[in-house]
């Protein structure tokens, strides 16, 4: 198999990596995680804290202020039989689109219940007829297996407004013997509901760091992505030009549209906070330059992608085989990528949500994608 066809092919995204370094919860504070520094030709080992001296004055960072919402869902059938609901996306007003547990029991027009919980997992009432919320099942969505699920809410209230009391913040399925709470697994920048799963880049920085950034001259600018539950589906084809890339929403105001071109104008680097943010500024770059907007994309980025708006990139460390390893290989290329796992897994970094962190200098894009 020669390079280009390796490039494309699905085999050459895959590495094995330890189960013992699958962090189930993370370090305290956020910003001593490992920092893996890779530059044109060279990497360092550093701490997360360390990173407004890994910058320069002038360069920006672009963070996603999504917010995690308490998506999972614990009730039972009109029959009892207990059910499991994960939220994906609100399609109309209180009707979303879900993935169930057991899925095949969920017929059209079955009735769902679900009592008050709230996010420590403790009935949200000592009476002992706790609110509950209903869902009726109208439909099977074919391209995810999920159902769209019409949810009984009072008048003038939306589903969100309810999960605090109804629902649990999900973790990532590989996360199985976690005890940290649901404000650990939220940036501290957190702001718009709306994402089944955090921008885990974020997760690193504290207000402490975000001081220190802006008092070194590095800007902050925002976007919103709405991660979704493709963020953790492996991909099922072998040719990666062959891959349907899930939506995402997403919103590049105007403002963060203004200050990236003032910061490419005065000499300054983009760097992306999350695999996240590069997919929403290269998405909003497609048509003719990078413009302000609000709405879906299926941007999927591999080796060989053409990037236009993002220099650098902050990222946690990704599943094999997974559309997130791909868009950090287009920045760096497959096969350096790859050894620099080797070298974090060979160094005792943690991997993934929870995990350490590596911060990808900007460079020259003649690398090698194989």
């Amino acid at each position: 198999m020669d390079d280009f066809e390796l490039n494309l092919s699905l085999v050459g995204y895959d590495y094995e990596l330890p189960p013992e370094l699958i962090a189930q919860n993370p370090v305290v504070p956020r910003d001593s995680s490992k920092l893996l520094v890779v530059s044109a030709s060279s990497t360092q080992h550093k701490i997360f804290h360390d990173l407004p001296t890994l910058l320069q004055p002038g360069d920006l960072l672009v963070m996603n202020n999504t917010q995690v919402i308490p998506a999972r869902l614990y009730g039972r059938k009109s029959t009892g039989a207990e059910i499991e609901v994960l939220l994906i996306e609100e399609q109309q007003h209180n009707c979303w689109l879900a993935l169930v547990k057991p899925g095949k029991r969920f017929k059209h027009g079955a009735k769902l219940i679900f009592e008050a919980r709230g996010n420590r997992g403790a009935i949200a009432s000592s009476d002992s007829s706790p609110p509950t919320l209903t869902a009726t099942v109208l439909e099977t969505d074919k391209a995810t297996g999920g159902r769209l699920l019409k949810f009984n809410v009072p008048e003038g209230r939306s589903l969100v407004q309810l999960l605090d009391i109804f629902g649990v913040v999900p973790l990532p399925p590989y996360i199985t013997a976690s005890t940290a709470d649901s404000e650990q697994y939220q940036t501290v920048y957190a702001k718009y509901p709306g994402a089944i799963a955090a921008p885990t880049a974020g997760l690193h920085f504290t207000p402490q760091v975000l001081q220190q950034l802006s008092e070194r001259g590095i800007n902050q600018a925002f976007i919103t992505l709405h991660v979704g539950v493709g963020t953790f589906r492996p991909l099922e084809v072998e040719d990666l030009r062959t891959h349907k890339m899930h939506e995402e929403w997403i919103e590049v105001p105007s403002s963060t549209v203004e200050i990236i071109q003032a910061t490419k104008a005065a000499g300054g680097r983009i760097i992306a906070v999350g695999t996240t943010v590069a997919r929403a500024l290269e998405g909003a770059a497609q048509s003719a330059g990078l413009q302000p907007f609000c709405g879906k994309t299926d941007l999927f980025i591999y080796p060989g992608y053409q990037w236009r708006v993002v220099e650098g990139l902050i990222t946690n460390f990704h599943l094999p085989r997974s559309s997130l390893l791909m868009l950090v290989s287009a920045l760096i290329g497959r096969q350096r990528l790859l050894e620099i796992y080797q070298e974090a897994i060979a160094a005792r970094y943690r991997f993934y949500s929870f995990g350490d962190a590596m911060l990808i200098l900007p460079q020259e894009r003649e690398v090698d994608n194989s």
